[in-house]
């Protein structure tokens, strides 16, 4: 008896799976949430049809100002200061993964390699647009191509069906 996910073979299975779009962003189980406990997603990713149009290249996470923020995945600390006023975190991960965070102003510096919850610094106030006192932007992207950093995190059920051969 050999297994199948909805009538699919594991081969043809994991061809797809390393070629669709954002699916392969990250092996799953690598990467968590940024902040503890489990926080709301107050604004969606929203991928622009083109680069220069407008649109959010991240998600914004309710927060509250000096909620620790933690590395939401392995990597090496590449950037930690601030940009157009904002305090930013940026984190290099394996498969050319570079995640973002602002506003955060850090507590580790540069070239520091982290595990995936280690503290990165703590949240501060300041994010246009956001509806509680503090909220996280959290950015994915690789390479020039922005993705949603949801995708890392969201575990859909699987289901292997078994067949019979005759």
């Amino acid at each position: 008896m050999s297994l199948v996910l909805g009538g699919i073979s594991p081969v043809v299975l994991a061809l797809l799976v390393s070629v669709a779009p954002g699916a392969a962003a990250a092996p799953r189980g690598e990467f968590d949430w940024p902040l503890r406990p489990r926080p709301a997603v107050v604004r969606a990713f929203d991928k622009p049809e083109h680069d220069w149009l407008p649109g959010h290249r991240g998600v914004d996470l309710a927060a509250g100002t000096g909620r620790p923020v933690l590395a939401a995945g392995s990597g090496v600390v590449v950037f930690a200061g601030v940009v157009a006023g904002k305090p930013v975190i940026s984190i290099d991960h394996a498969g050319g993964l570079r995640t973002t965070y602002e506003p955060v102003t850090a507590s580790i510096p540069v070239g520091r390699k982290v595990t995936r919850g280690a503290p990165l610094g703590t949240l501060s106030a300041g994010h246009e647009g956001c509806p509680t006192s503090a909220c996280l932007h959290w950015g994915v992207r690789r390479g020039h191509d922005y993705l949603n950093p949801l995708a890392l995190i969201q575990r859909a059920p699987l289901r292997l069906k078994p067949i019979t051969r005759q």
